[in-house]
């Protein structure tokens, strides 16, 4: 019997988040939700029991006892096998060499089979794939701008990150220009004054002409990061996640100019699963499989 439903979970740097998904309706089931912090520092066993004390709160509310688990978790790991190749990245190093998979499963008192492993630089685009903004495509490339620059490919089954945010770009890297920190770098430099993130700056708009030009000259940055991007992957959709995604109407007529005048006309889409996308990408590993015993 196929799987209906999934544990989805993603593992951040210091927090784990947990959600039944209902694989049929692909959306998390209300109420399941669980958010709890992690000491990423700690003991490989405090850390596995911590994990564990989350998924297990998420099952109580699952009927079926034979529960399977999709992970969204950071690397470098290796995926299929379970084993944490994390180190000094100042997170998990106790984890080192260890099978997640087989500990986590000891813990949970289920079979390793029903636990399976994702890239979470690929899960945003997983979630957005089986039930967000690419449902519809087969092929897509995705986003998401924030602090950081993430990237994602993504093939009608399964999400990978493309770990493009550290691709040669003008004088730096693509990060350096297309992330929260290049926008409070320019409108330093072209003001003199500091804001503390993209949303700070949206609300300048109305009484700030030069906020509207760097948005301008972020759309020229953006065109020109994902032209090459396009041009390797051949997607159908390109997806834009993260915060400075919610200053869509600012920067995504003068992208879609910048992107045909390449020739490329292809749908821009902004999230919209948000939170969510992780969690539905990481349990979505189970749609349409079964586990055997």
């Amino acid at each position: 019997m196929k799987n209906s439903m999934a544990v989805g979970v993603d593992i951040g740097g210091s927090h784990i988040t947990a959600a039944l998904v209902d694989l049929e309706n692909r959306s998390i089931i209300e109420k399941t939700w669980r958010r709890e912090r992690v000491n990423s520092k700690g003991a490989a066993d405090d850390i596995i029991t911590a994990w564990a004390a989350v998924i297990s709160e998420v099952t109580k509310e699952a009927a079926n006892d034979n529960i399977v688990i999709g992970i969204g978790m950071p690397g470098p790991f290796d995926y299929d096998l379970g084993i944490s190749k994390m180190q000094n990245q100042d997170k998990y190093d106790a984890l080192f060499n260890l099978n997640v998979k087989e500990l986590l499963a000891a813990k949970l008192n289920i079979s390793p089979k029903n636990i399976q492993f994702i890239n979470d630089a690929g899960c945003f685009l997983q979630g957005e794939g089986f039930s967000g903004a690419a449902r519809e495509f087969k092929r897509a490339i995705g986003l998401t701008l924030g602090t950081g620059l993430g990237s994602a490919t993504y093939d009608g089954h399964l999400a990978k990150d493309a770990d493009r945010w550290c691709a040669p770009f003008k004088n730096s890297i693509a990060e350096d220009y297309i992330s929260t920190r290049w926008f409070v770098k320019r409108y330093e430099a072209m003001s003199g004054q500091t804001v503390k993130d993209v949303k700070a700056l949206c609300e300048l708009v109305e009484q700030d002409d030069r906020v509207k030009s760097i948005f301008q000259e972020f759309a020229v940055n953006l065109a020109a990061f994902l032209v090459p991007f396009v041009q390797d992957e051949n997607p159908e959709v390109i997806v834009l996640g993260g915060n400075i995604a919610n200053a869509a109407p600012l920067f995504l007529p003068a992208l879609t100019l910048q992107l045909a005048a390449h020739h490329i006309h292809l749908p821009v889409r902004i999230a919209m699963l948000g939170e969510s996308a992780a969690i539905i990408g990481a349990a979505s590993v189970w749609y349409g499989e079964t586990v055997n015993a």
